[in-house]
């Protein structure tokens, strides 16, 4: 009896070992009944507010808006409702009224950067101008439903890689670098303005639209980030004026264009959020001794 316990002594308790191989008694796989002690359900799970995501959701709403402007401006001018004295008249009072928002909303802004600012949009402006005749025969051999077609479709890739987050603007003074999906969206609606450019009929309508344009897909988005990181109050309401506007633009084009657009906003204002904050509930995450471990560093001096 004495040597059959010599022969089989009683196992050790297992216990956790990182780095110390198999221990006798135990498979490599084994674990003991505490082995989900420590299991942790959804403990990086954020618990969203419906009123945030919904203030959140504005930013969205309010750079569709601005697209929206310049398709109606487009049309338009297409129609021969607007001329092209009128629309450099526009742009005109856009950029003063774009450098005076960053003027009393950017933190960074002093005289220096601003006068650069100016030279910078002159010789735009002038490259612009030089540009126009190029622009205004640059589609002559393209048909025009090709142009509607490519024009829409690069409006639905610009809507769809725009930084609707504002990570990627440069306020003035920082030196944000854009990715390269921010690019692509950029150029498309850039791409976009010359194919309806090139559909007016003189060289000063190509140069005006394009001028407004550019000024809307370049600059807007730098206005509304200053806009929001001032005061988001006044985010909001500006937000709530530009869409009064568009949809008091976009009602005389179209009834159903009108009623198709509102539905949009609240689809992306309300709609969304709620779906976000329901689907919150079905999330499920598992944290446990299984997890890799993080190393945290304490560097003092």
């Amino acid at each position: 009896m004495e040597n059959k316990i010599k022969d089989n002594p009683p196992r050790q308790k297992w216990r956790k070992v990182a780095y110390g191989g198999m221990q006798p008694g135990y498979d490599d796989n084994y674990s003991d009944e505490s082995f989900l002690e420590d299991m942790v359900m959804n403990a990086n799970v954020v618990k969203r507010d419906m009123l945030r995501v919904m203030q959140d959701s504005v930013s969205i709403s309010q750079y569709l808006c601005i697209v929206a402007l310049v398709v109606c401006v487009w049309t338009y001018m297409l129609g021969s409702i607007i001329d092209e004295t009128s629309l450099l008249f526009l742009d005109v009072g856009l950029l003063v009224l774009g450098f005076l928002v960053l003027s009393l909303t950017a933190k960074r802004l002093s005289l220096q950067l601003l006068s650069k600012y100016l030279l910078n949009i002159s010789f735009f402006i002038s490259g612009l101008y030089v540009l126009a005749p190029i622009y205004y025969t640059l589609t002559r051999s393209i048909s025009s439903d090709s142009i509607w077609a490519l024009t829409v479709s690069l409006l639905i890739v610009h809507l769809f890689l725009h930084d609707y987050s504002g990570s990627t603007i440069r306020p003035p003074g920082a030196l944000n670098n854009p990715t390269l999906t921010s690019n692509i969206s950029l150029n498309a609606s850039i791409v976009a303005s010359v194919l309806i450019a090139s559909r007016l009929p003189s060289r000063l309508h190509v140069f005006a639209i394009m001028l407004f344009s550019l000024q809307v897909f370049l600059f807007a988005p730098l206005v509304m980030y200053c806009i929001k990181k001032y005061s988001f109050k006044l985010h909001l309401c500006f937000s709530f004026v530009l869409a009064s506007a568009t949809l008091g633009i976009v009602f005389p084009l179209h009834r159903l264009l009108f009623a198709l657009f509102l539905g949009l906003l609240l689809f992306i204002t309300v709609v969304c959020p709620y779906w976000l904050i329901k689907i919150q509930e079905y999330k499920v995450e598992i944290n446990g001794p299984w997890d890799e471990a993080k190393l945290c560093f304490d560097i003092t001096d």
